[in-house]
């Protein structure tokens, strides 16, 4: 990795000129973009493939926050979908002028339509229906605009709780990242809430493989849960989902103490309830922020793939973005288009920090494993890891010196998960004594991501 570590000293940075005005104003709205199911089949995604939806049990939805000053405005959507590739980012990133930065990220639904092309009717189909992926960025800019023209005066607090009985790892090693943020916003003179954001770390797929009816999972009840206590629009952004955050085979009750199974709504229901009332715990402790001035800093990047199985969906075209050559350097002169899949090729994503008054955010384009976050990668590293003497990547919260801190993930792309290089087992010996691979590398595009992706950031953060 030295060449990618030198690679990465050499970034050209994309910087917005920091705003000297203290006032701050906020809008939001949101836009239904749940697909009709009586023309064409749905295929749901994040498991398995010829998973049709027959019902729709509750909406998909796009909700769209702007928060500006007097000078700049900046846009972030959370999307109730499986993930939204960098590409699609940029044609919507292109019909909105003005704003100084749009984030789009997924809540990683794993109950809504494929929007990747990973979950089709077999391997070899993709399950994205492009007239629909049309209408989503139509959706996300209408969301996005509709939000800029709500916009109004207004305060923030900042709020934070944990909670590790909300989080089950189902990859040894046992790393959660159970911190919650939340940001409420309020009418400077009333302080009557005007929109609240939450930030949470755990997949939504309570309701698992079998379910066939599209619903928004557990972030739907978060958000029903604390609009109804709140009387305001809410939004829902995932954070650290890697590691494996997931709600599946974690010990949820009911109020009378009856474990809820996996699968059913009504563990749903009950789990997105228990994350609002952390919500509500946070906003109950939170404190008067500062959001004002913003500093925002972006950097493109190429990321290698060497997962076969994403390489062959290029080759069959189930999986359809630019591919561009790979040669040992994530941030390139000239980023250069190639169809040869046979030779080390790369996806461009990009990976982003802001720092909004006194809250950093780490924005982050995929499924960031807790390690490399919170600064616990294993060491040393088990003795059956095939990168045993990989270097320690850089941290993202360390990174982070201010105030407050969160992180969006599958933000502005979705490469599927990163792992600290020296616990990526996919070769026998197998870590832990194990007889066979933990799940996590067959979705990374491949043990070089993490690298890349927390050296990029580290790089982002050091600048004055």
């Amino acid at each position: 990795m030295r060449h990618l570590v030198a690679g990465t000293l050499g970034l050209s940075w994309v910087f917005l000129t920091p705003i000297r005005a203290e006032e701050l104003t906020f809008g939001f709205a949101e836009r239904d973009v749940t697909p009709a199911l009586d023309a064409k089949p749905v295929y749901l995604a994040g498991f398995g493939h010829n998973r049709k939806a027959t019902k729709v049990h509750d909406p998909i939805m796009v909700r769209a926050v702007v928060v500006g000053s007097a000078k700049e405005k900046i846009a972030w959507a959370s999307v109730d979908v499986i993930g939204i590739f960098h590409p699609t980012v940029e044609r919507i990133r292109a019909q909105l002028p003005g704003f100084a930065y749009v984030l789009v990220s997924a809540t990683h639904n794993h109950e809504g339509p494929d929007t990747l092309g990973l979950w089709g009717p077999n391997p070899l189909q993709s399950g994205v229906d492009p007239e629909y992926m049309k209408r989503l960025e139509r959706e996300c800019v209408a969301a996005i605009q509709a939000a800029d023209a709500a916009r109004k005066p207004a305060r923030a607090r900042i709020g934070r709780a944990a909670d590790p009985s909300l989080l089950h790892d189902s990859r040894l090693p046992i790393v959660l990242h159970d911190e919650l943020v939340v940001l409420r916003f309020a009418d400077p003179a009333s302080d009557k809430p005007l929109g609240i954001v939450v930030q949470w770390n755990n997949h939504p797929e309570v309701l698992d493989s079998k379910n066939t009816e599209i619903t928004a999972d557990f972030p739907y009840y978060v958000v029903r849960a604390l609009r109804q206590r709140y009387d305001c629009p809410v939004a829902y952004f995932t954070g650290t989902v890697g590691g494996l955050m997931t709600p599946l085979g974690l010990t949820v009750k009911d109020e009378k103490g009856t474990v809820l199974a996996d699968g059913t709504f009504a563990k749903a229901e009950r789990y997105g309830h228990l994350v609002a009332e952390l919500a509500h715990k946070a906003i109950q402790e939170s404190q008067p922020v500062q959001l004002t001035p913003f500093t925002i800093r972006r950097q493109e990047l190429l990321v290698p793939v060497d997962n076969k199985l994403y390489r062959l969906g290029w080759q069959v075209g189930t999986l359809q973005r630019p591919l561009y050559t790979w040669e040992d350097n994530p941030t390139p002169n000239q980023f250069v288009e190639t169809k040869d899949v046979n030779r080390r090729v790369a996806v461009k994503s990009e990976v982003g920090y802001l720092r909004l008054g006194e809250l950093e955010v780490a924005v982050i384009p995929g499924e960031i494993y807790p390690e490399l976050v919170l600064g616990k990668v294993q060491d040393p590293p088990d003795a059956g890891a095939d990168f045993p003497d990989a270097p320690i990547e850089p941290a993202i919260y360390p990174q982070m010196r201010g105030k407050y801190r969160m992180i969006i993930g599958l933000a502005n792309d979705e490469l599927g998960y990163f792992i600290p290089k020296r616990q990526w087992d996919e070769k026998p010996p197998y870590c832990y004594g194990l007889k066979k691979a933990q799940y996590g590398e067959i979705n990374s595009v491949g043990p070089d991501a993490a690298p890349i992706i927390c050296q990029v950031f580290q790089q982002l953060t050091r600048q004055p």
